[in-house]
């Protein structure tokens, strides 16, 4: 590691080089839901970086505050205290037309369903998203990076559980996001199906470069991240690096 001397008249100070900048930094972030008078707290302090490039998986216990997380970090949903930057941008205290413009230009999101529109083919549904994007792939092109180019032309209704969420994938990434955030993208799909999605997601993340971030409560997907980040009861428990990551194909849950 290179470290470089700063010497003053009095002292001698060692400081090593920056590290890459955060894309998210956040810091004491808590969030409490009420409802009458009960209190919920789904988050407690959480302070967490975020990286350009990087694949993080957020690892947690129904419960365990990480959703509600992942909705801050996409400007769904705002904290009751602390701070989020997004870049050099704040995203607390932002107007709700910023978060809109945030979430536009800079996150594509991908739920445990679907949501697609049934009536649209999966090119249609996928160039729903082109159409208002500054810089976005091709339609198809999106649905080649998730291998589905030869069922573009079909509705959802013939497409299987694993190739709609695909679908969902393609329109997610085809606005080219800086940001990918998914919410339990394997939760409703069965072993097989879910290591392909999973397979996809760490294609994104390899061939576009885009920020990753994937909660789950499936221990067994940790190995495909670069860092794993631990939850319970609204708290970061422990942060790990994956000196040498796993292939979704080689996972066995």
């Amino acid at each position: 590691m290179n470290v470089s001397l700063i010497q003053s008249q009095e002292e001698i100070v060692l400081t090593e080089p920056p590290g890459p900048p955060a894309v998210f930094h956040v810091h004491g972030v808590s969030k409490i839901y009420r409802m009458g008078e009960v209190e919920v707290h789904a988050l407690r302090g959480v302070d967490l970086d975020l990286y350009s490039g990087e694949l993080v998986v957020l690892l947690g216990a129904s419960g365990s505050g990480k959703s509600t997380l992942l909705n801050i970090l996409g400007g769904l949903d705002v904290p009751t205290s602390g701070e989020v930057y997004y870049l050099d941008h704040k995203l607390t205290g932002a107007t709700e037309e910023d978060l809109t413009r945030f979430r536009r230009e800079h996150v594509g999101f991908v739920f445990q369903f679907y949501n697609l529109i049934p009536s649209l083919t999966a090119l249609e549904n996928v160039s729903l998203v082109t159409e208002i994007a500054e810089r976005p792939l091709d339609p198809g092109e999106a649905l080649q990076l998730v291998e589905l180019g030869e069922r573009m032309h079909h509705f959802p209704a013939q497409l299987s559980g694993g190739e709609q969420q695909r679908v969902a994938i393609a329109r997610a990434v085809a606005k080219r996001p800086d940001v990918l955030l998914c919410d339990e993208p394997t939760g409703s799909l069965d072993y097989a199906t879910g290591k392909i999605v999973l397979e996809v997601l760490a294609r994104v993340n390899r061939e576009l470069g885009t920020t990753t971030a994937i909660i789950t409560h499936n221990a067994a997907i940790a190995g495909m991240a670069d860092r794993v980040i631990g939850m319970s009861s609204g708290r970061i428990l422990e942060v790990k690096h994956n000196r040498q990551k796993i292939s979704p194909a080689e996972f066995a849950w």
